[in-house]
């Protein structure tokens, strides 16, 4: 049975890895990519909506400069091999898709692109039109201008905020693995391939290893389920499957996490972001009433980490793990000066009428 049937999932992500559609020496494996081509020219002929999120750039350009490590010795190698790989790696989509009657897209983001929400949603418009326009956008991390503070780092998790940013229902994250596995499959003959989860918990997390097998991408298992976190919270599913296979997109096989109950997508986007300006620790009973859906009010707040202003993202810890996270109503400053004073007693230490919260439960989504 099909991952997602086009009548059930109408706005599909595909991410490709680099192993998936370089070889070893750096050259576009034509003929795979002409047969992934193929699945989507079918689903976008039954009527589903598709956008490829394509790993590839920074291997095909370091062949062309002759660079070593797969044009990863250092930042300034990967972008100069991005830059200049960035133009192969379109030209090679718009001809498989080409040859279907496809038109490709190009769209290269950053993360403050998908992290200001401004943006977000200028790429979140960018993205339904052409979706709607029966163009298949094929999108990338600019790794020409990404610098190791401020990337994705990994298009597993570029695939899950795209996915939210064009509405999708599904994400196939297409790799050289089968899924995720409860063990190693390399060091353990008996490992056992886990087909769905339904929560990501601690048990599932253990279960990640490192990072990529090829060498070649930048990802691995970690970043595959911290991509699922970001996607099913949002109410998508995902599914990681192996594109070595034939016809990948249907066969079925792979391990597929299954959605959440979908927040708002104000609230998803929120629980999705990568980087925060700040953190709030909170007591047990804080921690008790946010996840009850009320505000965090500052009575229940107990340390401060950061410089952050009004309306900034920060996250909300409690022993420290983070268990919310929302638009905060103070500056750093000010929020410091009333940790654990009760709100009728916040403006006199102020000297103006305190704000009804920390963080207000219309802005905040718990992670």
């Amino acid at each position: 049975m099909p991952l997602f049937a086009p009548r059930s999932c109408p706005r599909l992500i595909v991410k490709i890895g680099s192993a998936l559609l370089v070889d070893a020496d750096g050259g576009v494996r034509r003929t795979w990519l002409a047969g992934i081509a193929a699945e989507i020219a079918a689903r976008v002929a039954d009527g589903q909506q598709v956008a490829v999120v394509s790993s590839g750039a920074i291997a095909l350009g370091a062949r062309r400069l002759g660079l070593a490590k797969g044009g990863r010795a250092s930042l300034e190698d990967a972008q100069a091999a991005a830059a200049t790989g960035q133009i192969a790696l379109s030209q090679v989509w718009a001809e498989v898709l080409g040859a279907h009657g496809l038109t490709a897209a190009q769209m290269l983001v950053t993360l403050d692109d998908l992290e200001d929400r401004r943006r977000y949603l200028n790429a979140s418009a960018t993205l339904d039109r052409l979706l709607g326009l029966g163009v298949v956008p094929v999108i990338n991390e600019n790794d020409s201008v990404a610098t190791e503070e401020i990337r994705f780092g990994d298009n597993d998790r570029l695939a899950a905020r795209v996915a939210q940013a064009a509405g999708a229902q599904g994400v196939v994250l297409l790799s050289d693995v089968d899924g995720l596995y409860d063990s190693d499959p390399h060091a353990n003959p008996a490992a056992r391939l886990i087909e769905r989860v339904e929560t990501i918990d601690e048990t599932i997390l253990s279960f990640a290893s490192g990072g990529s097998s090829s060498g070649m991408g930048s990802g691995g298992m970690r970043s595959k389920l911290e991509a699922a976190r970001i996607a099913t919270s949002a109410g998508i599913a995902l599914v990681i499957a192996n594109g070595r296979r034939e016809n990948p997109l249907s066969d079925g096989t792979g391990t597929l996490f299954a959605a959440q109950r979908g927040a708002s997508p104000r609230k998803a986007w929120l629980a999705g972001r990568l980087t925060v300006r700040g953190r709030i620790s909170v007591d047990a009973g804080a921690a008790r009433a946010l996840a009850a859906g009320s505000s965090l009010l500052a009575a229940g707040a107990t340390a401060i980490d950061g410089v952050f202003a009004r309306g900034d993202v920060i996250d909300v810890l409690h022993q420290g793990r983070p268990v919310a996270r929302g638009l905060s109503e103070y500056d750093s400053a000010d929020a410091a000066r009333i940790l654990g004073i009760k709100s009728d007693a916040q403006g006199e230490i102020l000297g103006y009428a305190p704000r009804s919260a920390l963080i207000h439960r219309d802005h905040l989504v718990l992670i």
